[in-house]
């Protein structure tokens, strides 16, 4: 396969394909199927534990085999990380960066930091890990050195295309790079807590259990909605931007992801491949080349022809292209919200599984063979499996032994015991999951030692009789080369070097990194050279210009500096008496709360014009006091045209405002703030920045922190800086995608929903029955918080002893009878009047600090 890229002048940038890569086999299948870089893990701090990853050791031979084919590798480090981790973390960043890593992928704000202050020049990515939905995002990303951003999977192509002319108009451009094919997350990336909150595994630290992938059922005022099949209710399909490729490009972006570290090298390989040759053909479309231009045609594509299954019609006429991406892995393809919002075919809930092509229907069983009404080619081989409307129970299916098609309907038989037929329905879609002979195509693809994906090279000559012949050959990333032949150029007799001649001996690149793109021929008069002196010279210019690749980058690396250098100055622990913080979600609670003489109070409401009538109950309360204060939050997430939000927001005239975005940040700069738990603030180098940056009067600790991780946090840091919630129901997934609107509608979005969310209670029982409340916010985005409230009573006074004086407690649809007595057991609590363990017991909660075990198990910390 050869890259097609003709040139022009004015031609839009070329965003490059950055494709996923979980072991050595992934990286070759991308390097031979036309990426332009790769991401990949380590063995630590990545958001892909569960693949098979590399090592430390691997990263001289890895970057030297990228760089030798023309390719970047990018290191992902896109976990949260804890205080006692900061040692390690410094020493892995040293080895990254000194092995001349392209890039690395980060989530946490202290590791930005202590990059930048490792190495001044090393480049960071700010992953989607980051939530970055606005230019506000793009603005903080840059502010900690950043030099691209990966936008959050949720933004649509009328919200990039928004981003980047705002970046550009305040002069905060960054490179923006989006994901463009693959799983697609229910929640906002870096602020999903289901998989921590239901089993202790961490999507903040690489360990997600994909519990959005699992069945639910939808209870409406106390009554389960029949939804027929309809179970998956938070499992999108697979993002698929094939479709939107060309606006993807207009837009600007510089990146184009495939999501995909814990799948197969055929997965990579395949959709790789797809991508590469769409985005040429949308490029030679766009640039539309100068017939001036001195290129040469070019050839592009495939070695191999290809097969009558890779060229498949996929769901009836469906092209060769959708076929591959849906035998690669596919829940249903679907442009995501690049188009914007439709809640109606986001997730259309039937299965959260791998299905592959939709084969057809069954419309006979006879003789132990199934009649199938086609929609895709089927052969002897491929592997189907029958959809009979339950995923969550086990499915027949098999391999194809024989197909006999009659028309648009093909007799199946399979091998004797393969499969029970008894279980197999007339009505039953079936599915391909398996192509072996495209399965093998796509191995072929990256097997072998010889390069399969030629990248151009450039070369100009000159030269003249009694003269040696000049080669000056360049490659796309700017190396050069220049060779001088070692016999003299002679006046030709017969068969001159001209172009032609110069390309057949030059351009015979078979076998190596490269293929001859453009060639300028600037010979004086009929000279000739031997043959086998061009191919010496030709082999020379390979040699030289894989020798360039190779060199590992050269980053700044300061020996003489540590991440103690960013740590905060200690301060005294706090003489304060403790302050127990109470947050509402109606005024019903608030009220309840008020009346417990509660002193500092946060409102979190679906309406934001509802905080009025909420700061002015405070007010009358308070009367001649300063107290109660009360903190108002605003959604979330920002994104593109909707600070109207926080106009409204800040229209409450509320004593101060729980900011949860960079927005947010920025907005109420002028105002008293409190960091939520949304900027997960797991180290002190996170805290440390958001403080002295942003005046924050406190920031509350990440609900990734155990009881151990915390107080490392508290310790290491001032106590007055923080808080934590004590008490809450686990706000999981937090989602663009409105389950209300969705099942509860037949709207797409907010402007013909109809607003369900107005007029019911809500919640979403899972397989083992617990019931969680599901809460949409004033942007139609949903929260769904856990069924059962948790609880860090026993852990206070240890927290009280390290200097803490912060406790927050949370309600979310308690009555107010619930609020008061909860209330006056905190703040029991605080006063020493009974002990964690009584609390925990008398108000029947989870006994669990933020969602996070930890090593130690709660048991053990019990002491």
């Amino acid at each position: 396969m050869k890259s097609d890229r003709p040139s022009s002048l004015l031609s839009p940038q070329r965003p490059e394909i950055l494709a996923p890569a979980g072991n050595w086999e992934c990286a070759k299948a991308a390097v031979e199927n036309g990426a332009d870089a790769i991401y990949f893990g380590l063995d630590r701090f990545n958001a892909r534990m569960r693949a098979q990853n590399f090592t430390e050791v691997d990263l001289p031979q890895l970057m030297a085999f990228l760089h030798r084919r023309g390719v970047k590798g990018y290191v992902t480090v896109n976990t949260l990380i804890f205080p006692k981790e900061l040692v390690e973390a410094q020493q892995y960043l040293r080895t990254i960066i000194a092995a001349g890593v392209d890039a690395a992928i980060v989530q946490d704000v202290g590791i930005c930091r202590l990059i930048r202050h490792l190495s001044p020049d090393f480049p960071i990515h700010a992953s989607t890990q980051m939530t970055i939905t606005s230019a506000a995002g793009v603005e903080f990303a840059k502010s900690l050195g950043c030099q691209l951003v990966v936008l959050a999977r949720e933004c649509s192509l009328k919200e990039i295309n928004k981003i980047q002319q705002q970046i550009a108009q305040q002069n905060t451009s960054l490179p923006l790079e989006v994901f463009v094919h693959g799983a697609l997350c229910v929640a906002y990336s870096g602020q999903c807590l289901t998989s921590e909150a239901l089993g202790g595994r961490s999507a903040n630290r690489g360990e997600c259990a994909q519990a959005c992938r699992m069945p639910y059922e939808l209870i409406a005022d106390g009554e389960v909605v029949d939804l027929g099949n309809r179970k998956y209710l938070l499992s999108p399909q697979d993002l698929a931007g094939l479709e939107v490729l060309p606006d993807l490009v207009k837009s600007g972006v510089t990146s184009l992801k495939i999501e995909g570290r814990l799948k197969a090298p055929e997965y990579v390989a395949n959709v790789t491949r797809v991508y590469r040759q769409a985005l040429d053909g949308v490029m030679e479309e766009l640039e539309r080349p100068n017939p001036l231009a001195p290129f040469p045609t070019r050839e592009g594509g495939i070695k191999t022809p290809l097969s009558e299954a890779e060229k498949g019609r996929g769901r009836g006429q469906t092209n060769r292209e959708n076929y591959n991406l849906e035998m690669a892995f596919s829940r249903g393809l679907y442009t995501g919200w690049f188009s914007g919002i439709n809640n109606q075919k986001l997730v259309h809930a039937h299965f959260g599984k791998k299905r592959g092509v939709l084969l057809g229907e069954v419309i006979r069983i006879r003789n132990e063979q199934v009649t199938v009404r086609l929609e895709a080619p089927v052969k002897p081989g491929d592997g189907i499996v029958f959809d009979c409307g339950h995923p969550e129970a086990r499915e027949e299916g098999g391999r194809v032994y024989g197909v006999v098609e009659k028309g648009k309907e093909a007799l199946l038989t399979f091998g004797r015991s393969d499969l029970n037929l008894r279980r197999v329905h007339v009505g039953d879609k079936v599915w391909k999951t398996s192509d072996p002979e495209l399965d093998k195509q796509l191995r072929q693809s990256f097997a072998g030692d010889n390069p399969q994906f030629q990248r151009p090279i450039s070369l100009e000559v000159y030269g003249e009789v009694g003269q040696p012949l000049i080669a000056i050959a360049r490659d796309e990333l700017g190396n050069i080369v220049q060779l001088e032949s070692a016999i003299s150029l002679v006046e030709a007799h017969t068969k001159p070097l001209d172009t032609n001649r110069l390309q057949e001996q030059l351009g015979r690149l078979g076998n190596t990194p490269f293929c001859l793109g453009m060639l300028i021929n600037h010979l004086s008069g009929a000279v000739m050279l031997p043959v086998s002196e061009l191919n010496r010279m030709r082999r020379e210019i390979v040699t030289q210009l894989e020798e360039l690749r190779s060199q590992p980058k050269r980053w700044q690396l300061r020996s003489d500096v540590s991440f103690q250098d960013l740590l905060p100055s200690s301060s005294a622990s706090s003489i304060l008496s403790s302050s127990l913080i109470v947050l509402v979600r109606n005024l019903k609670q608030l009220q309840a709360a008020l009346q417990a003489g509660v002193e500092t109070l946060y409102c979190e409401f679906e309406d934001p014009r509802a905080y009025r009538e909420a700061v002015q109950l405070v007010h009358e309360h308070r009367q001649q006091s300063q107290l109660p204060t009360i903190w108002v939050a605003p959604p979330r997430i920002t994104k593109p045209g909707e600070n109207w939000i926080l106009q409204q927001v800040r229209a409450s005239k509320a004593d101060g405002y729980l900011v949860r975005n960079y927005d947010q940040l920025q907005f109420f700069a002028a105002d008293r703030c409190i960091g939520d738990f949304s900027l997960n603030v797991t180290n002190p180098l996170t805290a440390d920045y958001f403080q002295q940056h942003f005046g924050l009067e406190r920031l509350t600790a990440s609900y990734d922190l155990n009881i151990s991780q915390l107080e490392d946090l508290i310790t290491n840091s001032p106590p007055n800086c923080f808080e934590v919630t004590i008490h809450q129901h686990m706000p999981m997934f937090h989602m663009e995608h409105c389950v209300f609107c969705a099942f509860l509608s037949t709207g797409t979005d907010y402007t013909n929903c109809g607003r369900p969310c107005e007029k019911h209670e809500v919640k979403l029982k899972d397989r083992v029955g617990s019931e969680h409340v599901l809460q949409a916010d004033a942007g139609c985005r949903n929260t769904v918080f856990n069924g059962t409230a948790q609880t860090g009573a026993e852990y206070v006074q240890r927290l009280l002893e390290l200097g803490l004086r912060h406790f927050r407690i949370e309600f979310v649809n308690e009555t107010p009878d619930q609020v008061q007595k909860t209330i006056h057991h905190y703040r029991q609590l605080l006063q020493g009047k009974i002990t964690g363990s009584q609390l925990w017991r008398e108000l029947k909660l989870q006994n669990q600090l933020g969602v996070t075990r930890g090593p130690l198990g709660v048991s053990a910390l019990r002491s």
